[in-house]
């Protein structure tokens, strides 16, 4: 049997950040892993702002409300999953995630928590574990799964480089200049082609 491993953000939904960033008018938010590689780094940032600024979970849960799949999301989910066994991998959080995830069928989800205070301020984030995305990779293949991986940014590189295929999806031109080993696909119809194309079932 065969998993595909998709990250969410950039690949199934808007980047959830970029949308709290457009609504609050606060720039600095918008920072992603594209800008970014270093996960803590931007956590830390990100979490310095919401303190700065005091934006608490509800503020930020109200932009997610408003928030839809991308254009073609849904229906591509629904085509990988009569053809794959399908993991989400992502390194946004469970208390954003989940209105997100309803308009997307609920599929199977691994992410991080943030920590809440009783004020309902995010005072701090927990990594479901140190390189969650790889290590994800590695514990589906000691299953004897075999592994696509598909996502646009440097923190899934570790995802694509551990599965036996990666491919990035719309990917800014620095990660496709510093990566040129795996093909891109620039819309779903190349991603269902790219998938196919990986896979020793099709």
């Amino acid at each position: 049997m065969e998993i595909a491993c998709l990250d969410l953000e950039g690949v199934l939904v808007p980047e959830i950040w970029i949308g709290v960033a457009k609504t609050t008018g606060i720039e600095a938010l918008a920072a992603t892993t594209r800008d970014v590689p270093d996960y803590d780094q931007l956590m830390r940032q990100r979490l310095d702002l919401l303190k700065q600024h005091k934006l608490r979970l509800p503020d930020i849960e109200r932009v997610i409300a408003g928030l839809e799949p991308l254009p073609g999301a849904a229906e591509f989910l629904e085509w990988m999953r009569e053809h794959f066994q399908v993991v989400i991998l992502s390194d946004t959080f469970y208390e954003f995630a989940q209105p997100l995830m309803r308009q997307l069928g609920h599929p199977t989800l691994l992410c991080h928590r943030l920590t809440i205070d009783d004020e309902q301020n995010v005072v701090d984030y927990r990594l479901r574990q140190v390189d969650p995305k790889r290590k994800s990779v590695q514990a589906f293949k000691s299953l004897e799964y075999r592994t696509i991986a598909s996502g646009d940014s440097y923190n899934d590189l570790s995802m694509l480089e551990e599965a036996d295929a990666g491919i990035l999806f719309s990917p800014p031109a620095s990660v496709m200049r510093e990566y040129p080993q795996y093909p891109v696909a620039r819309d779903y119809q190349q991603l269902r082609d790219q998938f196919l194309i990986a896979s020793d079932r099709y």
